[in-house]
């Protein structure tokens, strides 16, 4: 008798049970990702160690408007000695840490151990991956950053200051803040998925905002004192914190933090507003672009 061959590919149930909960989908996906980056960057749900730069720089930052508050107290002050829309500029080495420092961690370590696959096993697409652990970065800036104003708020009330200006300045603050927050994590991001190395990130972030920030005062300082000072404020919107300033400087009707006189009128407000969705804009694309052949096999 001829042997009878056994079917194949045969699928046997050996008593696994069957998943029937609720699948909850992309969408939930993507927010847990956004939520899972938001609370990493604050080191939350991670070992002791993960938490001590991020809170140190947080501190760091929450000292000054206590600090100011204090003053305002104490000498009898009609205004803060620092404004709303120029506090993040005066503490932007702290800042530029703090989005050098989190920037990695978002991204490099996926990289460095090649999850990619993972991520994209589940009902998420590279894009869903790009937004959330952007959105989960410039959220966690923009967190630090409004509740630095906040603390400064509170305080200018307590010191009795006038509360119209306060609140006027208040919100010109978040404002900037949600300025600062989307242009740092742009370039951050962007630097952090080209270099899987978390260390190497965090200088790579640190020097090219600091080398920016160098020439693009030096060139604007040399423009402005030859003559050109129209030419020499566009140049210092090269640095991201002149472009903010710049941006709440020409819209608002505030002092500049750097101490320029920027007389560039509707055209410049327009012309820095056009700069900063540029570099928003094309921070994500070139993510997108980054990680459209990541975890590729």
């Amino acid at each position: 008798m001829a042997d009878i061959e056994a079917p194949e590919g045969v699928i046997h149930d050996i008593g696994f049970r069957h998943y029937d909960g609720v699948r909850l989908g992309r969408g939930w996906i993507v927010r847990s990702l956004l939520v899972e980056t938001f609370r990493g960057v604050f080191g939350l749900g991670r070992p002791a160690k993960a938490k001590i730069m991020p809170w140190i720089l947080i501190g760091i930052l929450f000292a000054p408007p206590l600090v100011f508050a204090l003053i305002a107290v104490l000498l009898g002050l009609d205004a803060l000695p620092l404004s709303y829309t120029a506090f993040p500029q005066a503490l932007s080495l702290i800042v530029s840490l703090f989005v050098a420092s989190r920037a990695p961690y978002c991204v490099s370590r996926d990289l460095r151990h090649g999850v990619m696959p993972l991520y994209l096993s589940r009902p998420m697409r590279r894009n869903d991956y790009v937004f959330a652990k952007f959105a989960g970065l410039a959220l966690s800036v923009f967190a630090i950053l409004a509740a630095a104003e906040t603390l400064l708020f509170v305080g200018a009330l307590l010191a009795k200051l006038a509360v119209g200006a306060q609140i006027t300045g208040y919100l010109q603050g978040l404002v900037v803040s949600v300025l600062y927050a989307l242009v740092l994590t742009s370039i951050g991001l962007v630097i952090a998925a080209f270099t899987p190395r978390r260390g190497l990130g965090v200088v790579a972030i640190i020097t090219v905002l600091a080398v920016v920030a160098g020439i693009a005062s030096v060139a604007s300082q040399l423009l402005i004192y030859h003559g050109s000072a129209t030419l020499g404020n566009y140049v210092g919107a090269l640095d991201p914190y002149g472009l903010v300033d710049g941006i709440a400087v020409l819209w608002f009707g505030v002092d500049s933090a750097f101490g320029r006189d920027m007389a560039l009128g509707a055209t410049g407000g327009i012309a820095f507003t056009a700069a900063a969705i540029g570099i928003v804009a094309g921070g994500i694309g070139l993510l997108m672009r980054r990680y459209k052949k990541v975890g590729v096999v």
